[in-house]
Order: structure tokens, then C-alpha cells, then sequence
């Protein structure tokens, strides 16, 4: 239902690469330091050659590639892993309290990470601005994020049930877990939430699909300007946030399609030959029953 492929018996390319990384890193760093092997056992390519990267390229000639380690697998891109509108509506029927709704509706409109959602408190709300401000997971920078109206009729309606049964100030957290005794809501009760609900539809998705879905949506709107989904998900590099320019292919399909249609009832199209009968012809290509 997903697309995300099931664990194997194997580690993935992405996982053996990032490992790759950390591990050439480590013994770099033994090696000169002097605590290590004399030579590292994850070295690099033999093309590539010690010091500056591109040293001496022609600026007229284009980037050639170049791998990081001799036993660095290739890695496929991969498309943004989004929620489509009609499977998330079905999986946002499966939460079952006011505070699941609210979360997954500032999640998947804020486009924040899962924990700078939960680490939010009382103050950090704004309905009037329809604005919560996150503290940023690299920098620690607290950084406001515009949400969707109904992510705030959920919380109204969340904060309503938890009325006089939690502390109400200020700095006390937005987040409690449902049962008694009332504790902050921890990023492992939020993952078993979105677990069940996904149990429902027997799909996979992750919490952090939900920033993916947000992304994903925002740089897919032409009237959004890609600096400004940057500046929202907090990315250091426009790079980054290109990645989502990347169509998935149930909306290339869809677009596709929708094209071929309206191809179809612009052109005239060839003339039949003779000995044709028209009401055939249409009941053939399906433009009237038989």
C-alpha cells in the first residue's frame, strides 16, 4: 500500500553507505591520531586522489563523478516519500482521541520533526497568528511555523477534554499522554499512537513521513516559492529542499493521464475511412454504451 519496501535479510544501500562514511571517518581520525591501524581499512577510491576535491578541473569542462570510498555502494535516488490525500484521509479516520488529530494535523501541515513538535509548550501556541513555535532540532533556534486552521480546532478541542485534569501554565507542556497519571507525551507513546493507526490499514507509514507528506506539498504548489518551504522545514541548504520538486508515481501517472484527456477532446482526430459504421467506431473507443 506504502511503496516502502519490507526489511530484508540484508542491510539497505543507504544504510551500508551512511555506515561506510562513519566508519572511514573513525579510522581517519585514529590514523592521525596515532591510536589506529597504519592503514585504514575502509579506504578511498584509487581515482581518487588526496587533497582538494576537483583541484585541477577545467572550470569550461562539467564535474565528473567521484565516489567517496572503494566500498561505498551506489545508491538510487529515491522519490519523496509522501502520503496521497486519499490514503491519508483514511489513515486520519483511524485516530482515535483529539490529541491524535491535532498532532498529525500540525505534523503533516508544519512539515516539523516529530520531537520539535513534542517539545512544544503552552506558550508556544498562537491561534490568532495560526502560528507554534518549534525549537529547531540542529540549530536550537525557536522558529515559528504557520499551521492549518483545523490543526488548531483539534488542539481547542483537545485542550477542552484535558481541562482542570492538567497544569495550565505557561511552560508546562502541550502534550500529555491519555492516561493516568498525566505524563509529558515522549516521542516512543507518540510512535506506538501512529503504529495502531496504522495497523488499521496495514500500511507502514512513519512519523517522519508526515514531514516528508508536508514537504511535499508545499513544493508541489506553484503559488509556493521553494525558498519559503526551505525556510519552513529548516533545511541549510536549497539542495535539500529540492528533493521534493521529485513527482512520485502515482501523480506523474495522474497528471499524465489528465493530459492524454484533454488531448482527446481538442483533436479532431483522422477522419474514418469509408465502409465505417460511426456508432461502431464510438462504442469501440468507448464514447457511447452499445
Amino acid at each position: 500500500m506504502t511503496g516502502k519496501p519490507s526489511r530484508g535479510e540484508r542491510y539497505g544501500a543507504a544504510t551500508v553507505a551512511h555506515c561506510e562514511s562513519v566508519l572511514c571517518g573513525f579510522y581517519d581520525f585514529h590514523l592521525e591520531a596515532g591510536t589506529g591501524p597504519m592503514l585504514n581499512p575502509f579506504p578511498l577510491a584509487r581515482h581518487v586522489r588526496p587533497g582538494r576535491a576537483h583541484a585541477h578541473r577545467n572550470p569550461m569542462d562539467p564535474f565528473g563523478p567521484e565516489r567517496r570510498g572503494r566500498y561505498r555502494p551506489k545508491v538510487a535516488p529515491r522519490a519523496p516519500r509522501s502520503i496521497p490525500d486519499g490514503r491519508f484521509g483514511a489513515l486520519f479516520a483511524q485516530l482515535g482521541s483529539h490529541r491524535d488529530r491535532a498532532l498529525v494535523a500540525f505534523w503533516v501541515s508544519t512539515g516539523a520533526r516529530a520531537s520539535e513538535l513534542l517539545g512544544a509548550t503552552v506558550a508556544d501556541v498562537d491561534p490568532g497568528q495560526q502560528l507554534i513555535t518549534v525549537m529547531r532540532k540542529g540549530t536550537r533556534v525557536l522558529q515559528p511555523l504557520p499551521a492549518a486552521p483545523d490543526a488548531f480546532v483539534w488542539l481547542r478541542l483537545y485542550q477542552a477534554q484535558l481541562a482542570g485534569l492538567v497544569p495550565a501554565g505557561r511552560d508546562e507542556p502541550l502534550w500529555w499522554t491519555l492516561r493516568r497519571p498525566f505524563r509529558a507525551l515522549g516521542y516512543d507513546a507518540a510512535r506506538a499512537m501512529f503504529t495502531r493507526a496504522n495497523a488499521g490499514l496495514g500500511s507502514n507509514w512513519s512519523l517522519h513521513d508526515l514531514r516528508h507528506t508536508a514537504a511535499y506539498r508545499m513544493a508541489r504548489d506553484p503559488q509556493m516559492p521553494l525558498t519559503d518551504v526551505q525556510w519552513v522545514l529548516g533545511h541549510a541548504h536549497l539542495s535539500t529542499t529540492q528533493r521534493y520538486l521529485n513527482p512520485v508515481a502515482e501523480d506523474v501517472i495522474t497528471s499524465v493521464l489528465a493530459f492524454h484527456a484533454q488531448r482527446r477532446g481538442r483533436d479532431p482526430g483522422a477522419q474514418p475511412g469509408n465502409g465505417y459504421r460511426a456508432e461502431s467506431l464510438r462504442v469501440l473507443f468507448g464514447e457511447d454504451e452499445p
